[in-house]
Formats: C-alpha cells, structure tokens, sequence
C-alpha cells in the first residue's frame, strides 16, 4: 500500500539512514547481541550524521528538526537495516525533550550539545522492583536539603542502563501524596550513584538493561527539571509521544517479518513444492498484509496528527495496544511458517518473534493501555462503583 504523508526529502533522508545504518550498525550487530550492548561509538557516529536529537536548535548543534516522520523513518530502518537494541529513539525522543520541553537554559546549554553530538548518552529512571507502569507508586525518594537533594532507592530494567551518562530520574518529594513526585538529572559521576550487571533478556540483547542504585546522592538544585512536586504530570505529559514511537516501531516490525517470511516460503519446499503454494501459507500472509496495512495507515494518521499538535493520550493508548499486539501475532504466525528453522537465532524471525514479546509490557502494557482507553469512554471503574 503507497504511504502519502512522506515527501521527496524524507525519501532522501531514508535513503541516508539506511546507507549509514549499513555501514555503521549491520555488521556489528552479531557482535552486539554476544556482548550484550552496543559500542559508545555509534551514538557519536550517529551524532555526526545529524540523527542525534534531530529536534534540537541549531544553537545546541541539532537540525531544528521537529517534525516526527523524520523519527519515524529512523525507527523503521533501525529495525530493517540494524538493530532495534541500539536505543537511539530512547535517547533522542523519549528522554531528551524532557530537557527540551522542562529544562532551564542554562540546563540545557550544560547538557543538549553533548546529547546532540552522542557523546552523552541519555537515559530514563522510573521504573523500581516494586513498581512498573504504576507510576504513583515510586519509592525512590529525594529529600530537600536545602542547596541539594538526597537521593535515596533504586530503579530497574533501565535501557541504555550501562551506557547512560545522563538519567532522568523519578523520585518521590512528597511522601504523602502519590502524584508528588520530582525529576532529577543524575550524572554518571555523582557520588552515590552506582549500577548493577547488565541484564540477560528474552530479547532486544544489544540493549543495555541494568538496575540503577542511588545512595544517598547529592543532586544539585541546578539538576532538578521544572516544579519538583510536579514529576507525575510531566511523565503523564510526555507517555503519549512515547506510545506512539512503541507503536511505530512495532508496526516495522510486523512489516519486516511479514517481508522475511514471504521469503522464506517462496524458496522452501515441502511435499515436492514450495510452501507458499499451500492455501494455509497464503491465507496466512494475506491476513498479515491486511491487517499491518491497517496498522500502518493508523500510524501514519497519528504521526501527523502529533505534528499538529493533536495526538491525545488515549488515542496513542490505542495504537500502543493495537500495534504491539499485532506485533506479537505476526511474528508468532511468522516463525510457525519457518517451521524449526524458525526457532534457530541465525534466522531473522527468530530475532524479531523474541523481541515482540516486550512490547507489549513496555511502556505501560496492554492492559493498562485498555484501562486508559476504556476510561476515555467514561467507564471508569470508579464511577460504576459509586453508581
């Protein structure tokens, strides 16, 4: 299906990324997934490319680039031609406009250029043990010392948990109010501040996923970001934005191991022809293209609509829980048509089924994705309680 919302200079910046992507992530994407993290390095080859906060002023050495289509062909290549462990759109999209949108200019004078070039590299600290998509629930807590604060807990499953050298990290200031909560820029260097192993994960294993621990951490009054009571608000400001880059990188996904797949069955052979030949095969695959065309066509739609302005929280709930979900079936579908090879790392699918399955965990899950839809609906549970 033709897509209409890219013009002819998306086309050339697609053509860009993907050239980059094949000279500078393909071939040490094996390697990556062995180590278990990404080299410093590409964050920094890709800040020379322009591909690093693309939405920062020219000012802070960014392209003044805010129009999302241009993260949204990043996301997409990363996925065809890279590796989706390699946590560029987590760096550039989802922690740093938190330095745009809530940081002091001299905040971000301090910081945005190192970002910009990918020598900083960003990372976000909300999730703790006790704690996922349960954001009020935030134990961490940062005490007002008067020209500081001390911060004191733990976050988990932190992407770019190794390689960060900049967290935006959720504590609670109040301790009696479950929305009290601050956001604090916390170095790598900070004194207190410490992270544990790199964890082992079903999938996305070039990502670095380690628990961060802060012990009595002296945060400076120049590294807290907006109002510290006013955290929550800001994390809820920021969530929708996040659902929709889940979404579209989802979407990718489903398009990639759709493509693999009909690959695959036009040059295996079983019962002396190939398996694309067989009616099951072929209502399998048209069923996919069916519904990742309505996935894409969705996507695109809030693509444009959060250029505008107008992408509401709810709406992105929905192509959260729709894509991610779609995600999971494809390529589920996908690998049973690969039959055991599928189940083998060496085959492509097999990456991509393993690397589904978060997705619909992270960054808020299916379910809490339905419970804020349903909400908008005005069936609040609470309010069929009263009633």
């Amino acid at each position: 299906m033709e897509r209409t919302i890219f013009d002819m200079e998306h086309d050339m910046f697609r053509d860009s990324v993907r050239k980059f992507l094949q000279r500078e992530v393909a071939p040490h994407v094996d390697r990556w997934h062995e180590q278990g993290i990404v080299d410093r390095e590409v964050f920094r080859k890709a800040g020379e490319q322009g591909l690093c906060l693309m939405w920062a002023d020219e000012k802070f050495g960014g392209l003044g680039l805010d129009d999302f289509r241009f993260e949204q062909i990043l996301i997409e290549e990363i996925v065809n031609h890279g590796d989706p462990g390699f946590g560029l759109s987590l760096h550039s999209r989802l922690v740093g406009p938190y330095l745009g949108a809530l940081g002091t200019p001299e905040q971000q004078s301090r910081f945005l250029p190192g970002c910009v070039s990918g020598e900083t590299i960003l990372g976000i600290a909300m999730s703790e043990p006790g704690t996922g998509s349960d954001v009020s629930g935030i134990r961490t807590r940062a005490e007002d010392m008067g020209d500081h604060y001390l911060l004191n807990g733990s976050k988990i499953y932190i992407s770019n948990g190794i390689n960060g050298d900049l967290f935006v990290v959720a504590a609670r200031t109040v301790a009696d109010q479950p929305h009290g909560l601050g956001l604090f820029l916390v170095e790598r260097d900070m004194d207190g501040f410490t992270r544990g192993r790199n964890l082992k994960k079903m999938g996305l294993k070039a990502q670095d996923t380690a628990e961060l621990f802060f012990d009595n951490v002296k945060v400076p009054k120049e590294n807290v970001l907006g109002d510290p009571h006013k955290g929550f608000y800001y994390l809820m400001q920021f969530l929708a934005e996040e659902r929709l880059i889940v979404a579209t990188g989802c979407v990718a996904a489903a398009e990639s191991a759709l493509q693999t797949t009909i690959e695959y069955v036009k040059e295996r052979h079983a019962f002396g022809q190939p398996i694309a030949a067989f009616q099951n095969t072929r209502f399998k695959l048209a069923d996919m293209r069916t519904r990742i065309d309505v996935a894409q066509t969705f996507v695109d739609r809030l693509v444009m609509d959060h250029n505008a302005g107008k992408l509401s929280a709810e709406v992105a709930a929905e192509a959260k829980v729709f894509c991610s979900e779609l995600e999971g079936w494809v390529t589920d579908e996908c690998l049973q048509l690969h039959g055991g090879a599928g189940y083998m790392d060496e085959y492509r699918i097999s990456r991509l089924y393993a690397n589904a399955r978060v997705s619909r965990i992270y960054a808020g899950s299916s379910e809490i994705m339905r419970e804020i839809i349903a909400r908008a609906m005005g069936l609040d549970p609470r309010q069929a309680h009263r009633g």
